[in-house]
């Protein structure tokens, strides 16, 4: 058997352990611990690439290695999230309904990172095609811990949002195999020189993450939507951009 490099392999590992105990947390019906369970995971799934690339240890047992965590993670812990809280709140729908959002999202998530493995060595390098699997769990915990923590699933106002909610999982089922193109975080080269200005960025981010604590769950909620629409708002300002003429003079017609 061929060997394998350690370190990163570690950090995936860790990954998944932390993607099983959300599962079981839900079982238990510890929602609250089993949300910040996977948004570790998404922690420790960005370090292991990380990792790898500093150290110069990526291979391609790491790399299916790593999308099966993920789907560990990100798809079946979230999607037991889903089926979990539609199956209490009863103004949603009926078990049928949260088996089947819920089975469609881990489908979804398998198929992304399936075609992430196809393509991770040509196409995605600089942007990834369809919301990343880690991206679309982490909209799921943000919005569960924005109702959570608000209550606003307990008042009458927030029934026609809990009504749309599996609507909304749908929709991120569907942007996962999607063909818009959503911006990789993942190409930050911190081995190279970077202006002065970027290293008083990142310390003014961490100190103000830091002083925000307390609004946490506001900044999650409205971190992973954004990445969200970034790439919704990006297809829809592609799609409207009038096109150039290729030939000065001559005008195109539709």
């Amino acid at each position: 058997m061929r060997k394998v490099y350690i370190l990163p392999n570690l950090f995936t590992a860790a990954s998944l352990f932390c993607g099983l105990l959300s599962i079981t947390h839900v079982f238990r019906g510890d929602y609250e611990v089993a949300c910040y369970l996977i948004l570790i995971s998404a922690l420790l799934d960005g370090l292991d690439g990380k990792m790898a690339y500093l150290t110069r240890t990526q291979s391609a047992f790491g790399l299916h290695f790593d999308s099966l965590a993920d789907l560990v993670a990100f798809g079946v812990a979230p999607a037991m999230l889903i089926y979990s809280w539609m199956q209490a709140i009863t103004t949603i729908g009926t078990g049928k309904v949260a088996t089947g959002v819920a089975s469609l999202f881990v489908i979804c998530g398998a198929l992304r990172l399936a075609r992430f493995n196809v393509q991770a060595l040509r196409e995605e390098k600089k942007n990834f095609t369809g919301l990343p699997i880690p991206a679309a769990a982490g909209a799921v915990v943000s919005t569960f811990l924005a109702l959570w923590r608000t209550g606003l699933w307990r008042e009458e106002g927030g029934v026609i949002l809990l009504k749309i909610l599996p609507l909304i999982f749908v929709g991120l089922s569907c942007l996962m195999v999607s063909n818009i193109p959503y911006p990789s975080l993942k190409n930050i080269d911190l081995r190279q020189r970077k202006p002065f200005d970027y290293l008083v960025l990142i310390v003014v981010v961490v100190c103000f993450m830091v002083g925000l604590w307390q609004m946490q769950t506001l900044i999650l909620f409205l971190g992973f939507w954004g990445y969200v629409a970034w790439g919704l708002a990006g297809r829809f300002l592609r799609a409207h951009k009038p096109q150039q003429n290729p030939i000065p003079g001559i005008t195109l017609h539709k």
